[in-house]
């Protein structure tokens, strides 16, 4: 996608951590909070990896949860660029100059560029699964960064499900999305709620 002053799309995961840091910063109105959302999801995957497999003496199957946090890491770090380029397409549909198109135009946009914050969503419910298991099962000295994983993905999932009410809100769209959201919510804190009640010696 061809970059322009207002959306800057460069493929923020082969940028340096300052330089993305920056950008985010930076007067730009993309990468905002569906891509830092996402980069948050992708920060907690990688930790719950991490706490897998330093965890592979307490938990039987840490190879397979190793393997999970590292697809969900996958799955949902290139959501980073993929929302900065949904909302470039909102930005577009906002320069239209006729009003009427516009106001279509604009709500199409937003209602499209819901789809990615709730897939961030997903996915930062499924890597706070992985996570609490690690909490409840896996290396005591690891327990920290498992805990860490849970709150970061909790972070992504809020901020990406609030994205997603927004823009649905911004469109006049009520649709099934909205009820998939609130259940990512409700799942989540349910999560949160059973890694931050686990009291285990350091």
């Amino acid at each position: 996608m061809e970059s322009s002053p207002e959306n800057t799309t460069s493929e923020y995961l082969d940028l340096p951590l300052g330089a993305f840091l920056d950008l985010v910063a930076s007067d730009n109105p993309a990468p905002g909070g569906g891509s830092v959302a996402a980069v948050a999801v992708a920060l907690a995957a990688g930790l719950s990896g991490m706490a897998a497999r330093l965890s592979a003496r307490q938990v039987a199957d840490a190879d397979g949860l190793a393997d999970r946090a590292d697809a969900a890491r996958r799955r949902v770090a290139p959501l980073a660029r993929i929302d900065a380029e949904s909302y470039g397409r909102v930005l577009d549909a906002y320069r239209e100059p006729d009003s009427e198109t516009r106001r279509e135009r604009v709500s199409d946009a937003l209602s499209g560029a819901t789809d990615v914050p709730l897939a961030v969503a997903e996915v930062g419910n499924e890597v706070a699964s992985i996570a609490v298991r690690l909490v409840e099962e896996g290396n005591t000295n690891l327990v920290g960064d498992a805990i860490a994983a849970v709150l970061l993905a909790e972070a992504g999932v809020r901020a990406a499900v609030t994205l997603a009410e927004i823009n649905l809100s911004s469109a006049n769209v009520e649709d099934d999305r909205l009820g998939r959201a609130k259940e990512l919510l409700d799942e989540t804190a349910a999560t949160v709620r059973r890694a931050t009640e686990v009291h285990r010696p350091g």
